[in-house]
């Protein structure tokens, strides 16, 4: 299935793609969040969709995407997971997954402006891969972890990185101002994604290709990631990890390039949609 959410922020009703038709299933009567992924929720909404697919009202063009997912428990963010984009920003390949963390108040829809933070200076883009969780896992094996999947959207991790990286080493700082998790369009399961280890993933500043990259590359595969972040943590339904980003970043850049404002930003991964971000400056 291909899930989505749409409406004005705070106010986002649930939908679903079924013949490639965009469909309300706000009569649902749930969201996309932990109760939902928790209690079966995407076999249930499988056979409601089925049982009530003549009488789905269709979604009209124009309307806001939201998240793809209601605010999740946690937002874990995966660091240099893709060897050229560790070379390009002179970091050691990773021996172990780098973890941190994304304020769940910065997730965004996929075609929200971006705001620059107030005395922001190296505001950066990051195209990933995100993984959203079907079921609580706690010390789950490589070999079971990717049943423990709802499964996929596409991500832009943005960076603020003078304050991720010369504000005392904290990288959420950098990381987790409103609006720097825009996830979405839609949340895609994975019997309709096909291989995760081949989707192409790009993005592009003002028409120009920064990024062009595939999740062969990955470092840390998804199985490997579940797993690993589960002895750390209990993963609950809903939540979300996000993969790390392939070369072609503005901090790896000769010179280093940023964003401004009235940039326009444009992402997409194979089989998981494409999403556009204005760049504006923060307003008092």
């Amino acid at each position: 299935m291909k899930l989505f959410r749409f409406g004005e922020p705070g106010q986002e009703k649930a939908g679903v793609v079924h013949n490639d038709v965009q469909y309300d299933v706000s009569a649902f009567g749930e969201d996309y969040n932990e109760q939902f992924f928790q209690h079966n929720g995407l076999e249930r909404l499988k056979s409601y969709v089925q049982q009530h697919k003549e009488q789905l009202p269709q979604i009209p063009a124009g309307v806001r995407f939201g998240p793809a997912i209601a605010r999740p428990s946690k937002i874990i963010c995966i660091g240099l997971n893709y060897a050229d984009h560790a070379k390009e920003t002179n970091a050691a390949i990773p021996q172990e997954p780098i973890v941190f963390f994304k304020a769940t108040s910065a997730l965004c829809g996929p075609n929200d402006d971006v705001i620059i933070p107030k005395n922001a200076e190296k505001l950066d883009w990051e195209v990933e891969l995100a993984v959203i969780i079907g079921k609580k896992a706690s010390y789950v094996s490589e070999e079971d972890a990717l049943a423990y999947v709802a499964g996929y959207a596409l991500h832009n991790d943005y960076s603020e990185r003078a304050f991720q990286l010369e504000r005392g080493g904290q990288w959420v700082k950098g990381k987790s101002n409103d609006t720097f998790a825009p996830v979405g369009p839609y949340l895609v399961t994975p019997d309709e994604l096909g291989d995760i280890n081949n989707l192409r993933l790009w993005l592009t500043v003002n028409d120009n290709m920064m990024q062009d990259g595939t999740t062969a590359n990955l470092i840390f595969k998804v199985p490997f990631l579940i797993s690993y972040l589960s002895q750390f943590m209990t993963l609950l339904p809903g939540d979300l990890i996000t993969t790390g980003t392939p070369a072609g970043v503005g901090l790896g850049m000769h010179p280093q390039v940023y964003l401004k404002e009235g940039d326009v930003v444009t992402l997409g991964i194979d089989g998981l949609g494409t999403a556009t971000q204005t760049v504006k400056a923060y307003e008092d």
